[in-house]
């Protein structure tokens, strides 16, 4: 512990030895993704790596790792559900709104058509959008990330709200137009 305090990578390297495995598999339990798992791994040793000189010899460094990867989990359970809600409620206002069929494939394909039209965003302005919306940050939080006021990012926000529902709005009457020519 006191060579890692110091930035000593061979340190490092051993420590990684010893404890990947068993937070990789702590992640596949709950993550059920090898690159997921492996994912989370990484992260927990840059936290550790970034953290090295608050590491304290007193305490269980297992435990210590084991609590980043308990909180990066949560994190990320927290931000797939934010993306999910909202994408969920983008859906089902859209197939209100415009009266579809309530079925799975249906509801699967509008969920496909919002994410398409997410990726026709531009870079800041999807990036602002998925950390507001899919990762749950506030304005302020990602205005200090991404060094941008809060004010630019909440145009940001409302410009990719207007341009998702305008999208939407126009690939449904292009599906009605459509499917007007195979009824009459």
């Amino acid at each position: 512990m006191e060579a890692l305090q110091k930035g000593d990578a061979n340190a490092f390297d051993q420590l990684f030895g010893k404890y990947s495995g068993r937070l990789y598999a702590f992640g596949l339990k709950y993550l059920r993704s090898n690159e997921d798992a492996e994912g989370l791994v990484q992260g927990v040793f840059l936290k550790v790596w970034d953290n090295r000189h608050q590491l304290r010899n007193d305490t269980s460094f297992q435990s210590y790792l084991f609590t980043i990867a308990f909180h990066d989990l949560c994190n990320l359970f927290r931000k797939r559900s934010a993306e999910r809600e909202f994408k969920d409620k983008l859906a089902l206002e859209f197939s209100l709104k415009e009266n579809l069929p309530d079925s799975k494939a249906d509801y699967k394909s509008i969920l496909e058509r919002v994410d398409a039209i997410i990726e026709q965003l531009p870079d800041t302005q999807r990036t602002v959008f998925r950390k507001s919306r899919f990762e749950g940050m506030s304005s302020k939080e990602i205005a200090a990330e991404l060094h941008l006021s809060p004010g630019t990012v909440d145009n940001y926000i409302s410009a990719a709200l207007k341009f998702i529902r305008t999208r939407m709005e126009k690939e449904n009457m292009a599906l009605l137009l459509f499917g007007s020519l195979w009824i009459f």
